[in-house]
């Protein structure tokens, strides 16, 4: 015979180990770490800067920290670099004192490693800020871009919606009050207003879901660039003039400080991890440094450099001036990144003008033109 109490013991177990399982769960939430937010471009530049400057007169690496440290509003700044000196004060390693933060991204850590193995500490923080301030630059650059026009052209979406929503339908009805029948360019702006009174819903959400996904997922950001590269040259030249003039800056870098070149190109690869130079660069080092090829064939097979890149490295090699050639490479990619940079602001304020001309005008069409042209039926019909 079965106890009639075994049922109800079961769900009081059953319950008891549920309440037990949330509570590690939610402890083991508690305990987690929270994400550690990298400092912004704008803050590591002055820090680099600050650090170059006291290390070129003399002062060690420690108490350059806490000099800069001193009355810094950045309380998350101050509380890194005060981990930093004292990790550096214990004999750690200046990167790996860098690297224990979790602030500094993996290109920021190799400059600085490359910078103290070769005794140009100062050299590589100043190195550091010319180059965040010149990524600042051209993030601004491409955000003055892209982002205003996209809210002055969802602005005016809107509007139109409204216009077609709103006020074409009253539009509409006032005409059927007065009995007069619709034709021509009126009908045809009616219709319009017919299908975006249908289709609205479904458009919105489908655009909202789709900067969702955009801002949310990394694979589809790089989908998209990359059809948008291969349909835009103008696009396709500066993405690829900011790329090359990153990992070739960084090569330069490092290879000047006496930085071996392969591992010069992999610590390279880091500033453009999440683009198709990641592999490609990882690859070419590899192919460099163990199988004999020269520098230029590697990048030349491996890579999807430009020509010119691989015909100055093979010009550097052959006449042992490849630190000169990497320099004229990176001013070179600046100077087109610039020029790029320049004409793409130009021809996105051109497309956003004539995108906002076209919605002003459907604004417009749509809400006065059926008034204008029905005006005279409307009177004879009033008559």
């Amino acid at each position: 015979m079965t106890d009639p109490a075994t049922p109800a013991a079961a769900a009081t177990a059953a319950a008891a180990s549920q309440t037990q399982a949330a509570k590690k769960a939610l402890l083991a939430s508690a305990n987690r770490p929270a994400k550690i937010k990298p400092f912004s471009k704008k803050v590591l530049v002055d820090l680099f800067r600050g650090l170059s400057s006291m290390l070129r007169a003399q002062i060690n690496t420690a108490d350059a920290l806490k000099y800069y440290s001193n009355d810094l509003p950045n309380k998350a700044m101050v509380d890194a670099l005060l981990r930093i000196r004292e990790d550096i004060s214990n004999g750690m390693n200046v990167h790996e004192s860098f690297r224990r933060t979790g602030r500094f991204n993996d290109t920021v850590i190799g400059l600085i490693q490359a910078g103290s193995d070769a005794g140009q500490l100062h050299h590589a923080f100043q190195s550091l800020a010319v180059r965040l301030k010149s990524e600042l630059f051209f993030s601004k650059q491409l955000k003055k871009a892209t982002v205003t026009p996209g809210i002055i052209i969802c602005v005016l979406l809107g509007a139109f919606i409204t216009s077609q929503v709103k006020i074409v339908p009253q539009v509409e009805d006032m005409l059927k009050g007065v009995g007069a029948k619709p034709d021509g360019m009126t009908a045809i702006s009616f219709k319009v207003s017919h299908f975006t009174q249908a289709v609205w819903p479904v458009l919105v959400v489908s655009l909202i879901a789709l900067a969702i996904t955009i801002a949310r997922s990394a694979h589809v950001r790089t989908l998209i660039l990359g059809l948008a590269m291969s349909r835009w040259r103008l696009l396709r030249l500066l993405i690829m003039s900011l790329r090359q003039l990153t990992f070739l800056s960084t090569i330069k870098l490092l290879h000047s400080n006496g930085i071996n070149l392969a591992k010069s190109i992999r610590v390279s690869a880091n500033s453009v991890r999440n683009t198709p130079f990641y592999e490609e660069l990882r690859t070419a080092a590899d192919k460099y440094e163990h199988s004999g090829v020269p520098l230029s064939t590697a990048f030349a097979k491996y890579t999807s450099v430009d020509s010119q890149v691989t015909h100055m490295l093979s010009i550097g090699e052959k006449s042992a001036s490849l630190d000169s050639q990497l320099e004229m490479l990176t001013e070179m990619y600046e100077e087109d990144a610039e020029t790029h940079m320049t004409t793409f602001s130009a021809t996105v304020s051109f497309l956003v003008l004539i995108i906002a001309v076209s919605l002003i005008a459907a604004v417009f069409i749509g809400t006065f033109l059926p008034i204008f042209l029905m005006g005279p039926k409307m009177m004879q019909n009033g008559i």
